[in-house]
């Protein structure tokens, strides 16, 4: 398999660092005129890996003498890092560029850039270039190290900058980033997906499956772990095929193993598992390891072997559940969450209820159900049979009952138990009470002050109250 070396990486951050150099002489001005630092906003729509990628934005746009605001009225360089997965995720963001457009007119020098999946869709960028004129910089998924550069060349032109990239082999990941959580973080430890279900855009738009060297996803760990994190999750869009294509290939399963070596990490998350490649040595080493949390996020997208052979996702109703079944043997205690799509082309009520049944039968702590979206590009999206939104609809509320009324059981058998939280932040709704998380994902809040955010506590879970618990700490 081609790949760049690490020198070559390494002599990319160089690069890049340079370029954050001459960017940080633009901002100098821009502070200059405005009589004040300048602020920066970025806003992230959709996953894990969205997520992080604004954390990397966002690193840079500090190191360069931006201070970060979450209004963006107030902002002078606004950033939507875009999620094109649904079709309401595009429309969303073209909602809020009408609002920065106003924006703009009221103080010309506001920089506003596009970046993100949606970028790498060619009927968008033709959209933008000609109905929002005012967008001064665009980039995509596979370039985004780059960001520092393309900053220098929008503030030297004056015309709307567009730098897309349709794949790489190139992961660059020694620049800045800026947490937005001092105990936990994101760690990407690959890219990209090669499986092609019919309904899903990402392989178009983040590229073919590139995974991070073993060593460096170790060490970035372990310079987390020593500026205080935690807890640590593992992303990729199917992270269950990591390192297929290294020089020398490694099992996702053995990546776990040595992650877990890491002293002062107390906890590992990871997303999202392909149940097609999730392997018993991956079962193995979750079920006798003490800092993998009890949660697995298994999508099942559809109970219908007609529906999932249609989706192409390769495995049938009965394999899922067989596989299902492997893992609670192994595992009691683990909580599992699913992604469902309802209203693919073709479905019937029928088909609905095949769905229902996994979800009775797997009894899933949580699932997140979505009606299909069409996304140009993909072979569902040209299929026959495109289902009517009445019988989306029915079938998407049934499912959805069963869904809920299923969590809420699997919750209220743990009342009463003592648990580990992950303390995490000052409960929205009541500001003496603090939010943790719990090894299987579910949520407690609990009497406590701000000083033990990061802090792992035993917890006394008291009062079930659905799809989260209130409690006390045990001392």
């Amino acid at each position: 398999m081609t790949r760049y070396t690490s020198t070559n990486d390494e002599r990319e951050s160089a690069l890049q660092k340079e370029y954050i150099k001459k960017a940080s002489a633009y901002v100098a001005n821009l502070e200059k005129s405005l009589g004040r630092k300048p602020q920066c906003c970025v806003t992230t729509f959709g996953c894990q890996m969205n997520a992080r990628d604004s954390e990397k934005l966002l690193g840079i746009l500090t190191q360069i003498g931006y201070v970060p605001t979450e209004n963006e009225e107030d902002a002078d360089f606004v950033i939507y890092n875009t999620c094109t997965v649904r079709d309401n995720a595009n429309q969303r963001v073209y909602g809020r560029l009408g609002f920065l457009n106003s924006l703009k007119r009221k103080k010309p020098h506001l920089k506003i850039a596009l970046c993100g999946c949606m970028m790498q869709e060619q009927s968008v960028i033709d959209k933008i270039k000609k109905s929002y004129r005012f967008v001064d910089l665009i980039f995509g998924t596979h370039n985004i190290f780059k960001f520092a550069e393309l900053m220098v060349t929008m503030f030297e032109n004056q015309e709307m900058i567009i730098d897309i990239w349709q794949e790489t082999d190139q992961i660059v990941e020694e620049l800045p980033i800026s947490r937005k959580y001092s105990y936990k973080s994101g760690v990407n430890i690959m890219f990209g997906c090669n499986n092609f279900c019919s309904y899903c855009i990402v392989p178009y738009v983040r590229g073919r499956e590139r995974s991070r060297d073993p060593k460096e996803i170790v060490r970035e760990i372990e310079h987390l772990v020593a500026d205080g994190v935690v807890e640590v999750m593992l992303l990729g869009q199917n992270v269950n095929s990591y390192g297929k294509n290294l020089d020398e290939p490694m099992s996702f399963a053995k990546l776990l193993s040595e992650v877990e070596k890491i002293e002062g990490l107390r906890r590992i998350r990871f997303m999202t598992s392909h149940p097609k490649d999730l392997s018993d040595e991956l079962i193995e080493v979750m079920s006798r390891s003490d800092k993998i949390c009890r949660h697995l996020h298994l999508p099942i997208q559809a109970g219908s072997d007609r529906i999932l052979q249609a989706m192409n996702r390769q495995y049938t109703k009965e394999q899922y559940l067989s596989l299902v079944d492997k893992i609670k043997t192994a595992m009691p205690d683990i909580a599992i969450t699913t992604d469902i799509i309802v209203g693919f082309p073709g479905e019937t009520l029928q088909d609905v209820e095949e769905t229902i049944d996994v979800v009775r039968r797997v009894q899933y702590d949580n699932a997140f159900t979505f009606i299909y979206s069409k996304r140009t590009g993909t072979p569902a999206a040209s299929m026959e049979n495109q289902v009517s939104d009445e019988i989306v609809r029915e079938g998407f509320d049934k499912l959805l009952k069963v869904v809920q009324d299923t969590a809420r059981e699997r919750a209220a058998l743990l009342q009463g138990q003592v648990m580990e939280a992950l303390v995490e932040e000052v409960n929205e709704q009541d500001s003496s009470l603090m939010t943790g998380r719990l090894s299987n994902n579910m949520l407690v809040h609990f009497p406590a002050d701000e000083t033990m955010i990061g802090q792992l506590v035993k917890v006394s879970l008291d009062v079930c109250h659905g799809f989260y618990y209130t409690g006390h700490i045990i001392s």
